[in-house]
């Protein structure tokens, strides 16, 4: 593994913080707002922060819209942790995506795992190749959120030339363990990709790090959890996972509808304003939601 492919991979078994997307009034991408996000999540001690994830609002993008959050992301970040830039969707857009990506100086990418409803798992082992062919040498990070496709393709794309990091976003850790198993050789980061509240199982089975879309409010809360999961203080762990348990079954709300729109209306009332969920995502909060939020951040001390 070269020095750059292990840096990133030491920063996967941290924070992957899934940064939100900012919309203006006139629902523009406005990526600019980001700045105090993205400092806020630096200054606390997240490790890596990813472009174009799920919390990202990727499939409410278009093309020319995400190829901006790439780069202005990268402007922002301005090497102070890793990037990871989010590619999917169709493969021309994803393999050009992956290319612009590249260009921009993020430090890999993370690969949605395809939404379209006729998914073969040769298939699977197909899309990668081809957005590796298309990166540049760029590593990559391979976003799981189906493990129906079996444990043996799993294999095969954890394999994958170019391949450093699994994110498992399933929630079956017995799976992800025999998986780390299987693969030792390869030294890859596995990493919890259903965030906070699922990382203490995942880290049982071996996983290291997590994903975080609450760095985009209260980044020093997730980086101890990771703190004390490191430490292997599960006790503490979990104390902190539940004193933020009721963001988190909130943003579960409208069948996952309103993950989104927590975090961002979490944004508005501390006072950095980053616009509104597109559809199909809920927005606005509902006003009892809204009203129990407010609660939560006033009981945190945000």
């Amino acid at each position: 593994m070269t020095p750059q492919n292990q840096t990133l991979c030491d920063a996967l078994r941290g924070i992957s913080g899934i940064l939100i997307t900012p919309f203006d009034s006139t629902d523009e991408i406005n990526p600019y707002l980001l700045q105090p996000v993205i400092d806020r999540a630096v200054r606390a001690g997240v490790h890596l922060l990813v472009a174009n994830g799920n919390t990202s609002e990727f499939y409410a993008l278009d093309a020319h819209e995400s190829e901006r959050m790439v780069h202005a992301t990268v402007e922002l970040v301005a090497g102070r942790v890793p990037l990871l830039s989010g590619v999917g969707k169709n493969i021309k857009d994803a393999c050009h995506l992956a290319r612009v990506s590249s260009t921009a100086g993020a430090s890999g990418l993370m690969v949605h795992q395809p939404p379209d409803p006729f998914v073969a798992p040769r298939g699977v082992l197909d899309y990668v190749r081809r957005i590796a062919e298309a990166s540049d040498g760029l590593p990559m990070v391979l976003y799981l959120r189906d493990d129906g496709i079996g444990l043996d393709v799993i294999e095969m794309l954890a394999r994958l030339p170019g391949v450093v990091g699994i994110k498992w976003a399933c929630p079956t850790p017995l799976r992800l363990g025999t998986m780390i198993d299987r693969t030792r050789d390869k030294n890859l980061a596995w990493v919890g990709g259903l965030a906070e509240s699922w990382a203490p199982a995942f880290y049982a089975v071996g996983s290291r790090g997590f994903t975080s879309g609450l760095i985009n409010v209260m980044p020093s809360h997730s980086v101890a959890i990771h703190t004390a999961l490191q430490n292997a203080n599960y006790q503490e762990a979990t104390r902190l996972i539940n004193v933020m348990a009721e963001f988190e079954e909130l943003r579960t709300e409208e069948r996952n509808g309103t993950n989104v729109t927590v975090v961002k209306t979490a944004l508005q009332l501390i006072g950095n304003d980053c616009g509104h969920v597109r559809p199909p995502g809920a927005w606005p909060l509902t006003s009892t939601a809204r009203d129990k939020l407010a609660l939560v951040l006033q009981r945190t001390s945000v």
